[in-house]
């Protein structure tokens, strides 16, 4: 009996140990590198953490990097480097705000990148949240040597809701999604009618909008959503011949769970699509773990 005991003591120590070397590895591997690079006229700030295959996050409209926190943290953990630019006018980035288009945007992108000694070394896959996804995919057209895969994370369709196909009248229902995009990021409107507009387009019935008050960039929203109406959309919408994961809240107003197969019947077998459940059109902060597990699974499952 006492030598079965001495054996568990020695197990419990040494699981003990071995639980802190993997947390002081995995303190170690999270700690947040902060980075500036410049590009012409062009400042880009960028966040580097972790060791290993390069993922690159970019954000939604009008939004920074720090959506992508708890996903940075969990990647890489899992053994990935992630880069995430902030773009234009968030944070340290700085650069001209009107005229530019999608590839303006995406050659940022690409700077930070390049920037990158781990990400010189092997290409990136790169993820975009919504509006985000225009960017990567803008990235993935322009740049394939850069590229390996790129991840849309309810990207919609891209196209402008100001008008209907074929020149019809605007959808109400897409206009009036559209209004509260822009509400949700205004500051001078009222928390109430701000919390409204944040549950209305982004949250899942029963998720907190509070976390999404702060955070928005109104100058940037406006300069990111003239870049996309400057674009034509057959100059990013594909992403180009990438492998490409689909990732689609079931209660997302903005971007129709019914969208999910969009690129799988467009692109077939380059694509693949992920399901995220109780999570809206705001899922990285949702659901910031199950997002992360989809990408970890699509990244191993690539094409060595």
């Amino acid at each position: 009996m006492k030598n079965r005991t001495g054996f568990s003591v020695i197990a419990i120590l040494s699981c003990c140990a071995l639980t802190l070397a993997a947390q002081a590895a995995g303190k170690a591997q999270q700690k947040i590198e902060d980075k500036v690079i410049s590009r012409g006229d062009v400042r880009i700030e960028t966040l580097a953490q972790g060791h290993g295959p390069v993922v690159v996050l970019l954000a939604s409209l009008g939004r920074g990097a720090e959506d992508f926190d708890g996903i940075a943290t969990d990647l890489a953990a899992h053994g990935f480097r992630v880069l995430r630019p902030q773009p234009r006018g968030i944070g340290r980035s700085s650069g001209p705000m009107t005229g530019a288009t999608l590839h303006d945007l995406a050659a940022d992108v690409a700077a930070a990148v390049e920037a990158d000694p781990a990400a010189r070394r092997g290409r990136i896959i790169v993820a975009g949240h919504a509006y985000g996804s225009f960017v990567a995919r803008a990235l993935a057209m322009d740049r394939p040597d850069l590229v390996r895969a790129v991840v849309v994370i309810s990207g919609g369709t891209g196209k402008s809701n100001k008008t209907g196909a074929n020149g019809a009248a605007p959808d109400p229902e897409r206009l009036k999604i559209r209004q509260a995009i822009v509400d949700s990021g205004n500051d001078q409107l009222p928390d109430s009618m701000r919390l409204n507009a944040l549950q209305y387009a982004f949250f899942a019935p029963g998720n907190d909008p509070h976390v999404w008050l702060k955070g928005w960039h109104a100058d940037v929203l406006a300069a990111q959503l003239a870049a996309t109406e400057a674009t034509p959309l057959d100059e990013y919408y594909s992403g180009g011949d990438k492998p490409l994961l689909d990732i689609h809240a079931q209660e997302d107003a903005v971007s129709a769970a019914g969208d999910a197969q969009k690129f799988k019947a467009l692109f077939g077998d380059r694509v693949t699509v992920a399901m995220i459940a109780h999570a809206g059109h705001a899922l990285v902060v949702e659901q910031p773990a199950a997002i992360g597990n989809a990408i970890v699974r699509f990244a191993r499952g690539l094409p060595k």
